[in-house]
């Protein structure tokens, strides 16, 4: 009997196991290659709830199986592929359970929804009913899921002013390694004894959770990152408050499925103000960097984003297929927006960086003088600056922006968008010595590459373009991996802010913790899946092999 006979009788959703739907299902938009056994699409947490319980039986029976829950496939990490049973929630777990008013910083209210929900349906309906939206959403916005966006920690171009998405996390849905069914929330000190108390395999996570952390309090403290945004190893630091509560929903939060399986998401909704206005800075001389950051911070940002000079060339060059994803009158407008730009690159003006930093007020007089004051602080130094007075007038800047990942992924033929170092952090006064020495480091190989990224975050997307079949090219990735993230620890930054670790990370997170921590990490992950069941190899127990061994081979 084949694993699709065992698993199909135990739920009402579908189990496929032909050629085809493993293929689909063996890729995301990392570098690797995973072809699950079987492909599992659950109509309910029932379904997952059986699907977990099987798992773990053969397991403790003595076979090589687990599994790993999947929503849009837009992980950069590999962190939803594997080789043996993939659960898949966009078929039938995409509901969007409900949208409620809020209050205060969640004046947007809160939205409910199964993982399988993509985020172009939740902010549809959100702003109708509501006027707000996750304000974490990722770059990839039109494409990702709920799902994703929870077990990543997503974060995305609004970070800098509402931050990422555990702080939106009010209430997870979610299933255990034992096949039980739990509701994770913050728990007052009393709430939390209660659970304590329980004889379920609940109550054991939360007494063994508890009493590791209350052990390794020390520890835990010093190893909390110092830049704005990680999302490397298990976020022990945000788990317990001061006056003794605990919220799991900060843990699983950025867990990659490795701790339990969301089946349902409540998060905390924004308003974001109505009227914007763009200051673009054209920057040729990268030692200017930290002071224009530092000013422009200031003045209040609701995002303060960057490209390159190879991601602004790129998109001259393919200016055509960019315009043609829209309307036509879209595509008029916008190509005769991109003129200046044209002419930038036919005399040879580009940029070394493209700086946006974008206001949001109540008013667009109130905008455009943030933007205004932001420009008149920059005065004196040898910047070049324009103002978009409205959304329209800075579209084609966040058009290259928000697109330059998906340019290089469809048009480089031959060569592949390959992200293995595409997500660091350090801090914006270390820019000066810092990017020379990146620089050096990426010399070495000669690479085609482009660097976006949240430049008011000081988290930096780079992604070269390669042709991963070839040897030398897998070489490269392999040497180049520990020099960047070598380089990263050196400035105590993070090794990922928004992407997280998964296969290809979760070797290197020794570059930013000690052994002792990532002792505990594995503790963590003992307590919440002590069969090994849920995505084994991310966040903790990976190795540089898992790497090799898993880059995909044909383009």
């Amino acid at each position: 009997m084949t694993l699709r006979d065992t698993i199909a009788p135990l739920i009402q959703g579908d189990v496929m196991d032909d050629d085809a739907t493993r293929a689909q299902y063996s890729r995301d938009t990392s570098i690797f290659e995973r072809r699950p056994e079987v492909v599992v699409f659950p109509k309910t947490a029932d379904d997952v709830s059986a699907v977990v319980r099987f798992v773990g039986e053969q397991k403790r029976a003595g076979t090589d199986i687990s599994l790993a829950a999947r929503s849009a496939g837009t992980d950069m990490t590999g962190g939803s592929l594997t080789s043996h049973v993939s659960l898949v929630f966009t078929k039938y777990m995409n509901r969007i359970v409900s949208v409620v008013p809020g209050f205060g910083e969640t004046d947007g209210g809160v939205v409910t929804a199964e993982p399988g929900a993509y985020y172009r349906d939740v902010e549809k309906e959100t702003l109708a009913k509501t006027g707000g939206l996750l304000a974490s959403y990722p770059a990839s916005r039109q494409l990702c899921a709920i799902g994703g966006i929870v077990a990543n920690n997503s974060g995305g171009e609004l970070t800098l002013r509402y931050g990422k998405t555990n702080r939106y996390v009010r209430q997870l849905k979610v299933v255990l390694a034992d096949g039980s069914q739990t509701t994770l929330s913050r728990l007052s000190p009393a709430e939390l004894l209660a659970k304590k108390q329980a004889d379920t395999f609940e109550g054991r996570v939360y007494r063994e959770l508890h009493e590791l952390i209350r052990n390794n309090r020390n520890e835990i403290a010093a190893a909390k990152p110092t830049v704005t945004k990680n999302s490397a190893g298990y976020a022990l630091w945000d788990v317990e408050t001061q006056d003794g509560s605990l919220d799991l929903t900060q843990l699983v939060c950025g867990s990659q499925g490795t701790l339990a399986i969301v089946t349902e998401a409540s998060l905390a909704l924004v308003k974001p103000k109505p009227h914007r206005a763009m200051l673009v800075i054209f920057l040729s001389d990268l030692g200017l960097l930290p002071d224009i950051v530092k000013r422009v911070r200031g003045v209040g940002p609701e995002s303060f984003e960057s490209y390159d000079d190879h991601t602004f060339s790129l998109a001259v060059r393919f200016l055509p297929q960019m315009l043609g994803q829209l309307g036509f009158w879209q595509m008029l407008t916008l190509g005769l927006a991109f003129i200046p730009e044209l002419w930038l690159a036919a005399t040879g003006g580009i940029p070394k960086l493209v700086l946006m930093a974008e206001f949001a007020e109540d008013t667009s007089a109130q905008a455009l003088e943030k933007a205004r004051d932001a420009e008149r602080l920059l005065h004196g130094l040898a910047v070049r600056t324009r103002i978009a007075r409205s959304e329209a007038q800075a579209k084609k800047y966040w058009t290259i922006r928000r697109e330059s990942f998906a340019l290089l992924r469809k048009n480089m033929k031959g060569l592949y968008a390959a992200p293995f170092i595409d997500d660091f952090v350090v801090h914006p006064d270390d820019y000066p010595t810092f990017l020379p020495e990146l620089n050096a480091v990426l010399d070495q190989y000669h690479l085609t590459y482009t660097i976006a990224g949240h430049i008011g975050d000081a988290n930096f997307h780079i992604i070269p373009l390669m042709d991963i079949s070839k040897p030398e090219s897998r070489r490269a990735i392999l040497e180049l991996q520990p020099k960047v993230y070598e380089l990263v620890s050196k400035y105590h930054g993070s090794i990922t802010g928004e992407h997280n670790d998964g296969i290809v990370r979760t070797p290197y997170l020794s570059a930013m913790f000690s052994p002792k921590m990532l002792e505990i990490f594995a503790a963590v992950k003992k307590i919440f899946d002590p069969d090994g069941i849920l995505n084994p190899g991310k966040k903790v127990g990976g190795t540089v092999a898992d790497i090799e061994a898993g880059m995909i081979q044909n383009l």
